[in-house]
C-alpha cells in the first residue's frame, strides 16, 4: 500500500468538511498535545458534569488523518460518558496498534482509519485528539495538574 493511499475519498471528505468548533469560553480543563513526528498541534477543551462530556471546543494544526479523528470527536463527543469516551480511545489504539477493529455506531466513521494501522509514523497525528482530550478528562479528575 502506497502512503496516498491512506487518503481515502472518505477520509478526504471528513476531514475538509469538519465543522471547527473553537475553543469554550470557561472550559472545565483544557490540554495541548503535539505531534513529535509531524507537528500536528491540537488544543482541546472540555466541560463534563455528572460523568458525561457537556461542552467540548478544539483548536486544530493537522494533515488530514488528524483532521478526520478530531472531526468524528467533534461532531459526536458531547454527550457522551467519560468511561464510553476513555474506551473509544483504548479501542482507537488496538486498531492502529494491534488487530482491533475499528468502533461501531455514532463513531463508525473512525473506521475509515483502520489503514493508517500500516504506518506507525502516521499513528501520533491520528491518535492527538485522542490524548488531549484523555489528558483534560485527566485534570477533571484529578489525576494531573492543569497546565
Amino acid at each position: 500500500m502506497e502512503l496516498s493511499d491512506l487518503y481515502s475519498e472518505r477520509i478526504l471528505d471528513l476531514a475538509a468538511n469538519a465543522v471547527q468548533p473553537g475553543r469554550l469560553a470557561q472550559p472545565h480543563a483544557s490540554a495541548r498535545k503535539v505531534s513529535r513526528v509531524c507537528g500536528s498541534l491540537i488544543e482541546v477543551d472540555i466541560e463534563v458534569t455528572d460523568g458525561v462530556i457537556t461542552g467540548y471546543g478544539h483548536h486544530l494544526s493537522a494533515c488530514a488523518l488528524g483532521q478526520t479523528s478530531a472531526a468524528v470527536v467533534a461532531r459526536e463527543i458531547v454527550g457522551t460518558d467519560v468511561s464510553a469516551f476513555r474506551e473509544l480511545r483504548a479501542q482507537m489504539y488496538a486498531m492502529l496498534q494491534a488487530e482491533g477493529t475499528g468502533p461501531a455506531g455514532k463513531w463508525s466513521d473512525l473506521g475509515y482509519l483502520l489503514p493508517v494501522r500500516d504506518y506507525k509514523a502516521r499513528h501520533a497525528s491520528t491518535l492527538l485528539v485522542f490524548d488531549a482530550v484523555a489528558e483534560a478528562l485527566d485534570t477533571i479528575e484529578g489525576k494531573t495538574e492543569p497546565k
